[in-house]
């Protein structure tokens, strides 16, 4: 069964080289060349640097190897070719698949690449001091754990995401991505380390290096730095994780040959975008209709892209009026964060006629409120996610991180709170759908702006707390660092569940004259 399985495993490899599949096929193994002779040449570069920073890269490169083999199949749904479950017709011995299958995964070219730095790995750490025994068995675990940890991935993906990833989906787990990966690269991508080991990254990496995440790569170098409690926490690590991820792996294969899917009773949700993938509820079904609007009527478009380049332009006055780079790049990002809260300050009024959908059937406030929260919070998020980091890598104060994301926090929630009142009790008129953006009609069922300045201005009166705290935040020199994150957190919150609250009350109150205000507008 293990030679059927391996000759099946590389026949499907060569297959791929074969059909209309084959030069993408071949530019995918190029790229994977490449990148692995440049991570070697790196690796092998570490032989001159200290031990310290030797470790460091080795240990945090390695956490990251390991977490993009476990999320990378379900961020990208990649599909097992020897999912367990395509050989539960055949009578296979369910003891013996697991240790067959794993096998067979090593015959791919990521764990052939994975083999070659490897090896690298194995050279730098005993130039560095390590045993060569010890280097050997840590690197072939770590191929090991690392083709082990991509198939229970796929096996995962397999279970509890659709069989067909819909773009929908790839695109909420590419912004999750951007979320949490480009802060972090943009804090190590502007360290100086200047042959030692910044104080935050050292911190770092003695931590996760005793952590399932990187325990394998960082028992040889604690070996080599003579750090015998270091390794053999390390050590004991990661004998623990390999183990654990076997038992995983076991129970993933037996629980797919073993059990069949209860078929479904409902009518499959396929091709309805973002109705299939949020909750079928009020708010599912409002976050997705206004998902559909944000990303394709061009005057929800033009509203966004607005916002990051009206932020940005805010430097210039500052800096010709004499004000320091310093305290003008801090400026950008609480005017996104205060504009992007904002913007939905009048949203019923962009729905048109359509919103008798909402009044029909009978909706409620607060699922309608928090439905069109949805599509700025997607947006929103990713670019002040981008915007933060790079605006204290610039001016080198990454102390200010916390406060910052207070300042932002307050300043987004709180407008998002606000805005969800302001649409309901002082609606304008706006283009109708399909007309320019930019043209403004004047109806005489308009409210004026009343509401969008009360909503602005509020929103700068209830994060004033936190702007003084953070501008006493610079002035000390980080003093108040916790103090204004949780200041502004806890405002923004607040505001965001009052706001959405009272917004949905006087929704559910006067369902009938907003109606009337969309059909007269």
């Amino acid at each position: 069964m293990a030679a059927h399985v391996l000759r099946l495993r590389l026949t499907l490899m060569l297959g791929a080289l074969r059909g209309g599949r084959a030069l993408r096929t071949l530019l995918g193994f190029a790229a994977i060349v490449i990148v692995t002779v440049a991570v070697c040449i790196a690796i092998l570069s570490l032989a001159d640097a200290p031990l310290a920073v030797a470790r460091a890269v080795i240990v945090l490169g390695g956490t990251a190897v390991l977490l993009g083999f476990l999320i990378g199949p379900i961020l990208t749904g990649a599909v097992d070719q020897l999912d367990p479950r395509r050989f539960s017709v055949f009578g296979v011995d369910e003891r013996q698949m697991p240790w067959i299958l794993a096998l067979a995964s090593l015959l791919s070219v990521p764990s052939f690449a994975l083999l070659a730095v490897g090896a690298c790995i194995v050279v730098l750490a005993v130039q560095l001091g390590a045993p060569w025994i010890a280097a050997v068995l840590v690197s072939l675990l770590g191929v090991v754990a690392s083709a082990l940890v991509a198939r229970i991935g796929m096996s995962l993906s397999a279970l509890l995401l659709p069989e067909r990833r819909s773009r929908e989906l790839t695109a909420l787990f590419a912004l999750a991505v951007v979320v949490v990966a480009f802060p972090v690269a943009v804090f190590l991508a502007s360290l100086e380390w200047d042959g030692a080991v910044p104080g935050p990254v050292a911190v770092a990496t003695t931590i996760v290096g005793f952590t399932p995440f990187a325990a394998i790569p960082a028992f040889p170098f604690a070996i080599a730095a003579g750090d015998v409690v270091g390794a053999w926490i390390s050590g004991i690590v990661a004998i623990v994780t390999v183990v654990a991820v076997w038992l995983t792996w076991s129970w993933v294969v037996h629980r797919l040959l073993t059990t069949t899917e209860r078929p479904t009773t409902s009518r499959e949700r396929t091709g309805l975008g973002w109705f299939a993938l949020l909750p079928s509820n009020a708010f599912g079904a409002i976050a997705a209709r206004s998902l559909v609007y944000w990303l394709r009527d061009r005057r929800y478009i033009v509203n966004i892209v607005i916002v990051p380049i009206a932020g940005v332009l805010t430097v210039f006055p500052l800096l010709v009026a004499g004000v320091p780079l310093y305290i003008a790049a801090l400026v950008p990002v609480p005017v996104m964060a205060l504009f992007f809260g904002w913007l939905p300050h009048n949203d019923v009024a962009y729905d048109s006629t359509a919103f008798w959908t909402h009044v029909a059937s009978g909706v409620r406030g607060l699922p309608d409120r928090l439905g069109r929260l949805v599509p700025i919070a997607l947006v929103a998020v990713p670019v002040l996610a981008i915007a933060i980091p790079l605006t204290l890598a610039l001016i080198e104060s990454w102390y200010l991180l916390l406060p910052m994301i207070g300042l932002a926090a307050s300043l987004f929630l709180s407008g998002l709170g606000l805005s969800s009142i302001s649409s309901v009790v002082s609606p304008y008129a706006v283009s109708r759908p399909g007309d320019s953006p930019f043209q403004q009609p004047q109806r005489s069922a308009s409210r004026g702006s009343f509401g969008p300045a009360a909503a602005f201005i509020g929103t700068l009166i209830v994060s004033a707390p936190t702007l003084w705290l953070f501008i006493m935040t610079i002035i000390t020199d980080g003093v108040y660092n916790p103090l204004t994150f949780w200041v502004g957190l806890s405002t923004g919150i607040a505001i965001l569940a009052f706001g959405a609250f009272v917004g949905g009350r006087i929704y559910d109150r006067g369902g009938a004259r907003l109606m009337e205000f969309v059909e007269t507008a």
